[in-house]
């Protein structure tokens, strides 16, 4: 690539009086499906950006996604991350990121992007402004499904008679119908009422929380007393508590707000429109 145009994408256009802006137009872009190892230190740019928990990074490390590098001329200047609905397939961009010197070139990468990954769908968190963005511009029949949470406050909540402590194998467990079974229990005159606990499986530093109210002990405060329980055991051990729950879930983002979590942001699908890149 020349020094003009170099300098072209990588500050603002200046002009000079009488002089007319000239744009540069003969600039080479490709995706191209790579490993994941060759865009991790970009992901590692995306992760120290964002500063907030991806729901869905542990499709990386679990193979469950396909990686592209985006190239412009000879640099790699950003890559896309492509899941499945199922494990199995590869139809949903999910991760798409862009080093900033050339994040204004962001519309013309995208089409490339799913050009190459055949990709017809887009999911993102309305808090990853990039990539809504271009779910925004790509794609239509945009819905949301999953309201995302992170920790504002502390809450000092004191239940007389209950007990937050650790589970032991001889618990008598109530079935859960929706959450796994936690770590950590509340115990009310001798009995399990509520169990929870934390995920560690998303990006550093954060966990996510989940928990499960016996039915009979509903709407009595115990699921944010617990999750405040929670929040105290994440930090403890160096992670930062967050949660999400259906947009559905009317109670459950009660007791979320109630224990000191605020709604930041959602999960946005859309349908890719067709395209024409080439």
């Amino acid at each position: 690539m020349s020094e003009k145009t170099w300098a072209a994408l990588c500050f603002p256009l200046t002009h000079c009086a009488n002089k007319p802006i000239t744009f540069v137009t003969n600039m080479k872009l490709n995706a191209y499906k790579t490993e994941l190892q060759a865009i991790q230190s970009l992901r590692n740019l995306f992760l120290q950006e964002s500063n907030f928990q991806i729901r869905y990074h542990a499709c990386h490390e679990r193979g469950w996604s396909d990686s592209y590098l985006l190239m412009l001329d000879d640099r790699e200047v950003g890559y896309g991350s492509i899941k499945g609905q199922e494990i199995k397939d590869r139809d949903t961009i999910f991760e798409f990121y862009m080093v900033p010197p050339f994040r204004k070139l962001a519309s013309r990468f995208f089409p490339e992007l799913i050009a190459t990954s055949r990709a017809n769908l887009i999911e993102c968190q309305s808090n990853d402004s990039l990539l809504s963005s271009m779910l925004y511009e790509f794609s239509h029949n945009i819905n949301a499904d999953t309201v995302l949470f992170a920790d504002h406050t502390m809450t000092n909540y004191a239940i007389p008679s209950v007990v937050f402590r650790a589970r032991r194998e001889d618990d008598q467990i109530f079935e859960h119908k929706v959450e796994p079974v936690g770590e950590y229990v509340l115990e009310l005159d001798g009995e399990v009422v509520a169990t929870g606990g934390y995920a560690l499986y998303y990006n550093m530093p954060f966990a996510d929380l989940y928990m499960e109210v016996r039915e009979d002990c509903r709407k009595r405060g115990f699921g944010s007393f617990l999750l405040q329980e929670l929040k105290k055991k994440c930090y403890l051990v160096g992670r930062v508590p967050a949660a999400r729950c259906s947009i559905r879930n009317q109670a459950s983002r009660a007791t979320l707000v109630k224990a000191g979590l605020r709604v930041v942001g959602f999960m946005l699908k859309g349908d890719i429109k067709n395209t024409n890149t080439r």
